[in-house]
């Protein structure tokens, strides 16, 4: 009897740490939190964390090391990080992003930072991902950008000598998947905070705008001039955006129909997700197919280049005088405004860099 109950334990044991190994997945690092500015905990509801995807010191790492590998790509010559550089705040400066054998996109990349209040879990300009982990899934198979299959990704991890303990460490599994590729990047990306801009300072009181930017504040958030704050938010949404979808005047026909061609119904034509009005000074181009080169340029269109379509959003109420027809010092202190949303410490946190 005793011989057979040892048998038994030392069995159990075995396929306990054989299970661990080869059908792990769940957390077994050490537990990591977000480093939150002070900010955001007076202003925001608590950021999102999956609860299948906690945060741990070894998750955020692997999945950084990852960002800046270019194994994840079909030739072995594309990371995340050549797209969302950090010096433009984890976007691209181009136009239109080059892929793996010089293929070239049709929208502009969208900066990565403070995902984790993204509440809505819609991402990518059309709404097409449905969570941080849903969207590092589709670069790495995308017919334009890393031009990889998952399995041959997987393969390339599997095969390195580093990943997979690396992965057991994580995860608990040397067994590497797509699954916990893309939340190891989703980690990572979460820790991408950006909340120490002049205007942060000032609203903490640690900072002193000029009048020249206090006047732009007042601007954005005036219904008769800026009209800003409905899809950007205001000093009470340290986000800058109220990540839903519009459409803002841009076009009288749509050959991009954004959040319509995610939905399939025309009354979403023409909609585009609201980008954060954080980090401006870092991520020209603008706009989801990044028409234009320079902050003036935007003004420009809102000022007096509205177009009116079928679906323009009602918040858009100038469209019929093609915008708001902002005086020139109007532009300039709007424009000082918006600059003051900028964060330099973010874009040379050294947690953020390649680790390389």
């Amino acid at each position: 009897m005793k011989k057979t109950y040892l048998m038994l334990s030392i069995l159990f044991i075995f396929i306990a740490c054989s299970s661990n190994d080869e059908n792990g997945g769940g957390p077994t690092g050490t537990p990591a939190s977000l480093n939150i500015p002070q900010l955001f905990e007076q202003l925001l509801l608590e950021p999102y964390i999956p609860a299948d995807n906690p945060l741990t010191v070894e998750g955020i790492a692997l999945g950084r090391k990852l960002f800046y590998d270019p194994i994840l790509s079909g030739d072995g010559t594309q990371a995340c990080a050549d797209c969302h550089k950090a010096e433009f705040a984890f976007t691209d400066d181009r136009r239109f992003s080059e892929g793996i054998d010089g293929s070239i996109g049709d929208r502009n990349s969208m900066p990565i930072f403070n995902v984790a209040w993204n509440f809505g879990e819609k991402f990518f300009w059309d709404g097409r991902a449905n969570s941080v982990e849903d969207q590092a899934f589709g670069p790495v198979v995308n017919e334009v950008e890393m031009k990889n299959t998952w399995p041959n990704a997987v393969a390339s991890l599997q095969a390195d000598p580093q990943y997979p303990n690396l992965f057991l460490e994580a995860f608990g599994t040397s067994t590497i998947d797509s699954t916990l590729v893309t939340k190891a990047i989703a980690q990572f990306e979460r820790t991408m905070i950006s909340g120490n801009s002049r205007f942060d300072r000032h609203l903490m009181g640690e900072d002193i705008l000029t009048d020249s930017e206090l006047n732009g504040f007042a601007i954005f958030m005036d219904e008769t001039r800026g009209d800003c704050f409905h899809c950007h938010g205001s000093n009470a949404n340290p986000l800058w955006t109220d990540n839903q979808f519009h459409n803002n005047g841009l076009d009288a026909e749509f050959a991009d129909k954004g959040l319509g061609d995610i939905t399939g119904d025309p009354l979403d034509n023409g909609k585009f997700k609201s980008p954060s009005l954080r980090n401006l000074v870092y991520t020209a181009p603008y706009m989801h197919d990044g028409r234009f080169e320079t902050l003036d340029d935007v003004i420009n269109h809102y000022s007096e280049g509205l177009v009116y379509s079928e679906t323009i959003d009602p918040l858009m109420k100038t469209v019929n005088e093609g915008g708001v027809h902002l005086t020139e010092e109007d532009k300039a202190d709007l424009k000082a405004f918006l600059l003051s949303l900028s964060d330099e410490s973010f874009i040379n946190n050294p947690n953020f860099q390649d680790p390389n």
